[in-house]
């Protein structure tokens, strides 16, 4: 990687022993590998009252949209609530909005307990898009979490594999928005090694 790359992790989960985070952080690490600086936002971090239009700038809120802003790339991450995702997730994407996720690179990943995690990613996707975010078509879902993910591990090689391939990918596809010009940054400054 040839820039600088900051990818910031939204964790929806707020369970102590959270698969999500353990997740998250695989996929963090991934990034850090490609070249990237990353953050983790834990959302048992930060008071977030529930949201409330006519206080937005209440508790922690600004911290919050500060690190999601400053981001070239967000991943968030989700339990399986219910066939959707977190309440707490939702209620953290309520404070941000188009200012913080505009033109960002966006990738979603979902644990669940159960086999069947599609619904959450596909209500995400809505969410991000709305917002004008750039999702990545990669995502992760990991399924029956209690065999897959266990101490501070994913068990299962072929869903830690995928883990790392959207960490990779969101440090190399962050800042997307921005590709005419870095593809032409990066095309004429071949040409002019080639030149030398």
């Amino acid at each position: 990687m040839d820039r600088n790359v900051r990818v910031v992790a939204v964790c929806g989960s707020l369970r102590d022993d959270s698969k999500t985070r353990t997740a998250l952080r695989a996929a963090l690490a991934s990034a850090r590998s490609a070249g990237a600086t990353t953050e983790l936002l834990d959302l048992r971090e930060y008071d977030l009252p529930a949201y409330d239009p006519d206080d937005p700038e209440s508790a922690d809120a600004a911290a919050l949209r500060e690190s999601v802003e400053r981001a070239d790339a967000v991943l968030i991450g989700t339990p399986n609530y219910h066939g959707s995702y977190s309440g707490q997730l939702k209620n953290a994407l309520d404070y941000c909005g188009r200012d913080e996720f505009g033109g960002t690179t966006v990738g979603l990943m979902e644990v669940a307990g159960g086999e069947f995690p599609t619904a959450p990613l596909d209500h995400l996707r809505s969410v991000c898009r709305t917002l004008n975010a750039w999702v990545l078509p990669t995502e992760v879902a990991i399924p029956s979490s209690s065999s897959t993910v266990a101490d501070g591990e994913i068990d299962d090689e072929r869903i830690a594999e995928r883990v790392a391939r959207l960490g990779e990918q969101v440090a190399a596809y962050a800042g997307v928005e921005n590709y005419p010009e870095l593809a032409a940054e990066r095309r004429d400054a071949l040409a002019e090694a080639a030149d030398d």
